[in-house]
């Protein structure tokens, strides 16, 4: 395994941060919140992207440039381990482990998230939640690191609001899912702050706080080292 690379802070440089398997960018605009330069990469044309966008595969793009960047996140397909694609019968390939091969070798810090239906294959990861965000949805997704960055998990509120029912609008008093063919795309777009993306980037998007909360932890995290 290549061994964590030092960050060199240069006055005046915005960190560039890899956002891997990036869909319509919700983890890369919490990055770019927090303080990053942001080049997004997807296997899919993505039109809907806010920041520079590199049509590729994700893991060969990391094998190639990730030593390039200062931080990189990768956010794996989830559906292989979805709950809702068992149901259905639907096979998908499992890229977690291939993913997490690949960012070990750029001696770079990284994260990769996923869904509670991955965790048995996570590494000690830090579960977030919408509560943690004062965000009126639950949407709890899981964040392993490596590279030198570790995180403490945050204190996770109690779920005290109710849940709209899957595919329903969203009652007053009650938290969205956006998940599925649900509906309200307007309000999804307020709750999860992602006023750019349609109903697909909607449903499988990461939060932007929840980068955003990681991409300052990171950046607290670092020694500068001197030019």
């Amino acid at each position: 395994m290549t061994q964590p690379a030092p960050i060199r802070r240069v006055h005046g440089r915005r960190p560039r941060l890899l956002d891997r398997f990036c869909c319509q960018g919700g983890a890369g605009k919490g990055y770019a919140d927090a303080g990053f330069d942001i080049v997004g990469v997807d296997i899919r044309p993505q039109p809907r992207y806010p920041f520079r966008f590199v049509q590729a595969d994700a893991i060969e793009f990391v094998y190639e440039h990730g030593g390039g960047f200062d931080f990189i996140h990768a956010s794996p397909p989830y559906q292989h381990d979805s709950e809702c694609q068992r149901i259905q019968g639907r096979t998908h390939p499992d890229l977690i482990a291939p993913t997490r091969t690949a960012l070990e070798t750029t001696g770079r810090p990284w994260v990769i998230e996923n869904v509670r239906g991955a965790v048995p294959k996570l590494h000690q990861p830090v579960m977030l939640c919408g509560t943690m965000f004062a965000l009126e949805t639950y949407r709890h997704r899981y964040f392993e690191t490596g590279g030198g960055l570790t995180l403490t998990q945050p204190s996770h509120p109690a779920h005290l609001a109710p849940q709209a029912k899957m595919g329903r609008p969203v009652p007053p008093g009650h938290y969205g899912q956006y998940v599925g063919n649900f509906s309200g795309v307007p309000k999804a777009r307020a709750v999860l702050g992602v006023p750019w993306m349609n109903r697909d980037g909607i449903r499988e998007c990461i939060p932007p706080a929840y980068t955003q909360w990681l991409g300052a932890a990171f950046l607290t995290s670092r020694t500068e080292v001197a030019a």
